[in-house]
């Protein structure tokens, strides 16, 4: 009789695990990702954090080496599902590179990463998305890779892909995601692989116009952005916004015909007005670019491989948006009594532990 329970028990498990990919946040699936991901580091970084019961470290299946930024990626499999898990910042300086190396660059061109390796990359269709360069560059570097590894799995009769990453792994998980939907509509990738994707406590990746297209690409619910809303890095990169960021069709183009037509001495007082508010905007932007763009190219440049070149030409624009369907996790008073507000722990509210306190008192229904 024990031994017929266990039996039906298993089966239960499996034929559970078995299931196909589902849109939508799925509290176990992002809980058991978040755990998996905590095997990054050592037992004194994962020492609160349970291992998970199903993407466990001696089941790995694969761990990129490190390349570009630092970056790495690893594979877990079920008996249904391969998990692409991409780790974010490391201690290391050249791994913060890519988080400073904040301009943008337009969401589709060429990439030089080496004297012998070349990517080419469209991350949205929209003419004017534009795109974080240094998670850009390190999602190029890890591209080719993952594209191998899924075909590989695709001939082994694999479809169900989930991508995940945390911090700068989630802001490189975002173009990751784009790019192998891409491949599937132009047919380097068959359409029949099912891709699900969790960002966590990601930052802003791109511009609005990246965003509308990732967000149309993935709806409704083939990519989720959880965040909790304590947490300072979801915030960044500072945002900038102009004139040039919005669409076509908008009345701030014709504020200038509109002041030079107004009656003396409004027109002299709306013009001032205007400049003062725009011009420092401007400013800013050149600033931004000169050093989160040029001068970090350089810095760049000098630590990744022989042959990178960096892109020489900026997007004109830095106006940083948040991406995907959102699950927030709210902290209440027992949580910061856990985790206080504490300017020596700036990570407190950005770390697994964190994340996975709120993930498990998380309400669903």
């Amino acid at each position: 009789m024990k031994k017929t329970l266990l039996a039906l028990l298993l089966f239960c498990f499996f034929a559970s695990d078995a299931q196909q990919l589902k849109p939508g946040f799925d509290q176990f699936e992002y809980l058991q990702l978040l755990r998996a991901y905590a095997r990054w580091g050592d037992s004194a970084f994962y020492n609160q954090i349970p291992e998970s019961r199903i993407y466990k470290k001696q089941g790995r299946k694969y761990r990129s080496e490190d390349t570009g930024f630092q970056n790495s990626w690893e594979m877990y499999e079920t008996p249904s599902q391969t998990v692409i898990s991409i780790r974010g910042s490391t201690k290391e300086a050249i791994s913060w590179m890519a988080n400073f190396y904040a301009a943008m660059i337009p969401a589709v061109g060429t990439m030089k990463l080496s004297d012998s390796l070349s990517v080419d990359y469209h991350f949205a269709d929209h003419p004017e998305a534009a795109v974080h360069v240094g998670w850009a560059v390190a999602a190029c570097y890890l591209l080719p890779d993952i594209v191998q590894k899924v075909k590989d799995r695709y001939s082994k009769k694999r479809k169900d892909f989930i991508i995940f990453g945390h911090s700068q792994g989630a802001g490189i998980a975002y173009f990751v995601t784009a790019q192998l939907r891409y491949y599937q509509r132009s047919g380097v990738l068959p359409k029949d692989i099912q891709f699900k994707t969790y960002c966590s406590a990601a930052p802003k990746p791109g511009n609005l116009y990246f965003a509308y297209d990732y967000e149309e690409s993935t709806q409704v619910g083939w990519s989720v952005s959880v965040v909790n809303s304590a947490d300072w890095v979801p915030e960044v990169p500072v945002s900038v916004q102009t004139l040039k960021d919005f669409n076509t069709t908008n009345p701030f183009k014709l504020a200038p015909q509109m002041i030079e037509q107004a009656p003396f001495p409004n027109n002299i007082v709306m013009g001032y007005l205007h400049k003062q508010l725009t011009k420092h905007n401007r400013k800013a932007l050149r600033k931004y670019q000169l050093f989160l763009g040029t001068i970090a190219s350089k810095m760049v440049a000098s630590k990744l491989a022989k042959g990178f070149e960096a892109p020489k030409k900026f997007y004109e624009s830095t106006n940083y948006v948040r991406c995907g369907n959102f699950v927030i996790l709210k902290p209440d008073e027992e949580y910061f009594a856990k985790f206080p507000d504490n300017d020596s722990t700036l990570f407190v509210h950005h770390g697994i532990l964190s994340y996975t306190y709120l993930t498990e008192r998380l309400k669903t229904n």
